[in-house]
């Protein structure tokens, strides 16, 4: 789930949390376990399949699995994954309305794994979807894969979101704004924010141990998105297409460890079957 603001639940004292060993232990666990929830769903999302159906398999496998997912009750939310589709750009809430061939739809789950967050969702193709749609989901991945490599001791987060906006507007397709990637841990939203958009050397330096998600919105016509009377969903205010991929990593003393990798492969979305 994207954070929009500084978060309330996050640490007082203006610092971004630093995590040693037993932290990235209990992320990769937790990160896992939501990369294969979203592993599971590649041979479920087809047409005529419901999003609340899609929503109960998932607090099913979490339940399963000894986990919960974060979202539930968050904030008055009510349900265990968002998922946007088409025009939406995040936080879309499950719903008994069948999903229909060209659709194309995000999946976002966060399951706490013995207090740990795994945060990660991924673009889902229904059926055969028209070429621009697999065009941006194609551009959006590689936005995330993009930022992800700038993750290191030494870059700034700023590195990060300049990495993702020039991909981006270079393929002609804009950047939301409105939303941002967030630290977590135990938190579920806590520092530092993640822009996906800025000039590198901006921002807080990069240093080992800390954990954060990356998840850029990108969309196919212009940025500015507005938020629906529900008080979650986000839509393109030019009601064009948008694409998110989100991963958590953590910064080590080399680089970068993605703890949300799909076990199966299945992540890049044209290994999806």
């Amino acid at each position: 789930m994207s954070n929009v603001e500084v978060n309330r639940s996050a640490t007082r004292d203006g610092k971004v949390p630093i995590h040693g060993a037993e932290a990235f232990a209990a992320m990769r666990k937790a990160g896992q376990l939501a990369a294969e929830a979203l592993d599971m769903l590649v041979p479920i999302v087809r047409p005529g399949v419901t999003t609340a159906h899609i929503d109960d398999l998932v607090l099913q496998f979490a339940l399963d699995n000894g986990a919960l997912p974060a979202t539930l009750n968050y904030r008055g939310y009510r349900y265990s994954t968002c998922t946007s589709i088409n025009h939406v750009v995040c936080h879309g809430m499950p719903n008994a309305k069948p999903l229909k061939e060209g659709d194309i739809v995000n999946i976002d789950v966060t399951l706490i794994v013995d207090g740990w967050h795994g945060d990660t969702s991924r673009m889902y193709s229904v059926g055969a979807i028209s070429r621009r749609a697999e065009r941006l989901i194609e551009v959006t991945y590689e936005a995330l894969r993009l930022g992800v490599e700038q993750v290191k001791p030494g870059n700034t987060l700023g590195h990060i979101g300049a990495a993702i906006q020039k991909f981006a507007e270079d393929q002609r397709c804009s950047v939301v704004r409105d939303f941002c990637g967030h630290g977590l841990g135990r938190l579920f939203h806590d520092r530092p924010n993640i822009l996906h958009y800025g000039e590198a050397g901006d921002g807080a330096v990069m240093e080992p141990g800390m954990l954060f998600t990356i998840e850029p919105m990108i969309n196919l016509g212009k940025p500015q998105v507005k938020v629906l009377s529900d008080g979650w969903t986000a839509v393109t205010r030019d009601r064009e297409l948008s694409a998110q991929f989100e991963h958590t990593v953590g910064v080590t003393e080399t680089g970068v460890e993605v703890f949300t990798h799909s076990p199966a492969g299945l992540e890049w979305p044209s290994r999806q079957s």
